[in-house]
């Protein structure tokens, strides 16, 4: 699907749904800018917007149509037998949190940047693609529809605001988690403790890599970023950064929570050995007597006695009550 939006250099919307053949004339015009949003294209939309109507070059077309786990940008510029125009592309990843999954989602969204064009490439619905559609329609984007710079900075901090409802998701879930360790620490709450773990982990690793791409944006290294735009880019990257922070911490309340329900797991297994190796110290004296009065030679003075059976288990019962008594003196249970 390609939707398409032209502004002028005031932040109006010109036209929207463009006809493919009007596009080289849009972009021929200095006082527009053309947005082009790719969702899901077939082959046929890509080949007729990313080379026919643009010319990029093949390398960032293979990269943005591949599925790729690693955030980058790289610059392009004509040499003299190209066709396009200098440009930068950009790879970058939306993530959502599902606590019914228990797993982040990624959806990558590409970048074609230039200096009167903007060309987004996604297979997947994306909300910060749509928020921004939504506010340039209503005519309540202002100042930021009069470059390409400004919409692709606000799809990248939308982008970044999109991954905070992800994040309080996880945090009521290692909030239930540390409530579960404590409560009950069994083998589901072990799993459970791994699985996000180990998707914390997957977090820090989608930020990280994209926090460097920003940081390039910030650090105003690209001629197409204008250097008025430079602080709403580093605006973006401070923003991630303490994304990343937050994640940070999150790793190191699960390494806590995993450690209380090791010593709760521990905790039980010694209550457990308690509570046995008092049930054979108790009933110690009760075997000892039994055994020895169960042997029945015939030499034993006891056998002819008229009242050694009670005799014999009163002092069993006896003997397991002080030895009862002892243990609940010193507290032992």
């Amino acid at each position: 699907m390609i939707r398409s939006l032209a502004f002028t250099t005031k932040g109006s919307l010109h036209s929207r749904n463009i006809d493919v053949f009007l596009m080289p004339t849009l972009l021929a015009d200095t006082n527009l800018f053309l947005w082009i949003d790719l969702e899901a294209p077939t082959k046929e939309e890509i080949y007729t917007i990313l080379e026919s109507v643009f010319h990029f070059h093949p390398l960032s077309i293979e990269d943005c149509v591949a599925v790729s786990q690693s955030p980058k940008v790289e610059e392009y510029t004509p040499k003299e037998d190209d066709h396009f125009a200098p440009y930068l592309f950009m790879v970058i990843h939306a993530v959502d949190y599902s606590r019914q999954d228990g797993c982040f989602a990624t959806s990558e969204l590409d970048f074609f940047l230039g200096n009167n064009f903007l060309v987004t490439y996604h297979e997947k619905a994306l909300r910060s693609v749509t928020q921004t559609e939504e506010r340039a329609l209503k005519g309540t984007m202002g100042q930021i529809a009069r470059a390409p710079d400004r919409v692709a900075h606000s799809l990248l901090d939308a982008l970044v605001d999109n991954y905070k409802p992800a994040m309080d998701e996880l945090s009521m879930e290692i909030g239930e988690l540390e409530q579960m360790a404590l409560q009950h620490p069994n083998q589901h709450t072990l799993n459970k403790i791994l699985q996000i773990k180990k998707e914390v982990l997957h977090l820090r690793q989608i930020i990280g890599p994209q926090r460097e791409v920003l940081s390039r944006f910030a650090r105003g290294e690209f001629n197409l970023i204008r250097p008025k735009m430079v602080p709403y880019f580093r605006d973006v990257y401070d923003a991630l950064f303490h994304i990343g922070e937050i994640a940070q911490g999150y790793t190191d309340s699960l390494t806590g929570i995993l450690q209380v329900y090791l010593n709760m797991s521990s905790n039980q297994t010694g209550e457990v050995v308690k509570l046995l190796t008092l049930i054979t110290v108790i009933t110690t004296p009760l075997m000892m007597i039994g055994t020895w009065y169960g042997m029945n030679f015939k030499d034993m003075p006891e056998l002819e006695h008229p009242h050694a059976y009670p005799a014999a288990a009163v002092l069993m019962v006896a003997s397991t009550l002080a030895t009862y008594l002892y243990f609940k003196k010193k507290k032992w249970f």
